[in-house]
Order: C-alpha cells, then sequence, then structure tokens
C-alpha cells in the first residue's frame, strides 16, 4: 500500500493488525455515534442495508454530529497530537497502529478514501471519503455533541 510507503518514510512506526477493521469500525461507531438510535443510523445508511453501502461517516454528512469540514478538518487534523492512533478503513478488515505519528498530515491520505484516522482512545477522528469534493474530509472529537 502507498500509505505503509509514506508513513515509512517519516519514520512513522507502523503495526500491521490485518484483522482488526470490524473491531475498529464497531469502537468508532460505540464512541462517536453512541448518541443515534438504530432507527436513526439505518435513516443515514449507516451500515449496508437493503442494496445500499452503508458508511460510518454518514455521521457527519447528514449532520447527526458536529465536526469540521474540509480544509478546516485538515488543519484541524494536522495540528492535532497524534502520539498513537489507529488507522482503519471502510471497505477492509486491513488496519494499522501508527506510534509517533506527530508528523502524519492530511496530505500524506490524499491518495486514500475511506479512511479514519482515530487516537487509540478514540477521542477524536478524522475522515476522508471518496466523496471528497462533496462530503468531507471531516474532522470531529467525542465529546461534541449535536
Amino acid at each position: 500500500m502507498e500509505i505503509e510507503s509514506i508513513l515509512k518514510n517519516k519514520k512513522i512506526k507502523i503495526t500491521e493488525i490485518p484483522r482488526w477493521g470490524t473491531f475498529l469500525r464497531k469502537q468508532w461507531e460505540d464512541n462517536f455515534a453512541n448518541h443515534l438510535s438504530i432507527e436513526e443510523k439505518k435513516n443515514i445508511y449507516f451500515w449496508n442495508h437493503s442494496g445500499f453501502c452503508g458508511y460510518l461517516w454518514h455521521l457527519f454528512s447528514y449532520e447527526k454530529k458536529d465536526c469540521l469540514q474540509g480544509q478546516t478538518a485538515e488543519k484541524a487534523f494536522n495540528n492535532e497530537h497524534k502520539n498513537s492512533c489507529y488507522v482503519f478503513w471502510q471497505h477492509t478488515d486491513y488496519a494499522l497502529i501508527l506510534e509517533s505519528a506527530d508528523i502524519l498530515n492530511s496530505n500524506d491520505l490524499k491518495n486514500e478514501y475511506d479512511i479514519y484516522v482515530v487516537d487509540k482512545e478514540f477521542n477524536w477522528t478524522y475522515v476522508k471519503t471518496h466523496e471528497t469534493s462533496l462530503c468531507g474530509p471531516y474532522f470531529s472529537r467525542k465529546d461534541i455533541k449535536t
């Protein structure tokens, strides 16, 4: 993956966790979307349902949680302390743990889509969607409520 080369060149320590995607997506949901009911999640296509592909980031595009968007989100992410964090994707169980990742920035993710970066405590998240020209990127904190 190109992202791994970028991270290695920046001397960011990477640990591959190939089967953690499902676990991390559930943890993300529990920490950022726990204020929504099952019905609300269905209504925003949060999960795969009736032939529609679900996306966790619909939490932001459907304005169900406050967030920063676009360049403001990128700036917040770039300025966030990123000692240890997880990186995972919407449609794969492959994931990464990053250590000493403070120099990770939004430009490093320019060729990635439907990617989620979250600190190990799930206090903040940065999401780059496949619809970046229309939706996102997004940056949010767990403690921000709508």
